[in-house]
């Protein structure tokens, strides 16, 4: 009768054991659905991924037009005349100083660039939202005599120079915004990251 009552302890610890393990196992395994469904997808982490441009093809005075965040970006590969427009006109604008922060510490300065022949810029109205148009030509006929070129949105009147700087007395209130980019090689920008000594 006492062999009866004789526990295998051995056998206990086999079993607790092999029973936790399964509990774990079935645990982690019904928490991956879960843990997976909070995660970004991959459309999601792609729209906001950096978006890598090669600049080698952008004749100058013109603009390459991408998309990053669901955004417009432009790239506009500035000629010597539009960069001398730049320090003339900063009676006529908001802010010239570009004071209120729109664009990354790296690019406060007077033609808001990394690189001055590159302007990079978000392509949005800072009045409502309408995508301004590309207007390089100073003195354009349907714009005035005294039109420097820059971005004109057509939605309001709203003006900006070839810096995204906006102008006076027009309904946009504050500069055109300027992504985090930096260079990769000098015909490749990163657009959506910051430069990394900043």
């Amino acid at each position: 009768m006492a062999d009866d009552n004789k526990v295998d302890c051995g056998k206990r610890r086999f079993l607790i054991a092999t029973t936790t393990a399964m509990g774990t196992v079935a645990t982690a395994a019904a928490a991956v659905p879960f843990v997976a469904s909070m995660m970004p997808s991959q459309r999601a982490l792609a729209i906001g991924a950096p978006v890598e441009v090669d600049i080698s093809k952008i004749e100058s005075g013109t603009k390459l037009d991408v998309e990053w965040q669901s955004k417009p970006v432009w790239i506009v590969n500035r000629t010597k005349e539009m960069l001398g427009t730049l320090p003339t006109l900063r009676d006529r604008l908001v802010d010239p100083n570009s004071n209120v922060p729109q664009q990354p510490p790296y690019c406060k300065n007077g033609t808001r660039s990394i690189k001055p022949e590159y302007f990079v810029a978000v392509g949005i109205c800072t009045h409502l939202g309408c995508v301004p148009t590309f207007r390089p030509e100073a003195g354009a006929p349907d714009l005035g005599a005294n039109w420097p070129g820059g971005f004109f949105c057509p939605c309001h009147g709203s003006r900006f120079d070839l810096a995204g700087r906006v102008f006076k007395d027009v309904p946009a209130p504050s500069n055109l915004v300027v992504p985090s980019y930096r260079y990769l090689s000098d015909t490749k920008i990163l657009i959506g990251e910051n430069p990394k000594e900043a």
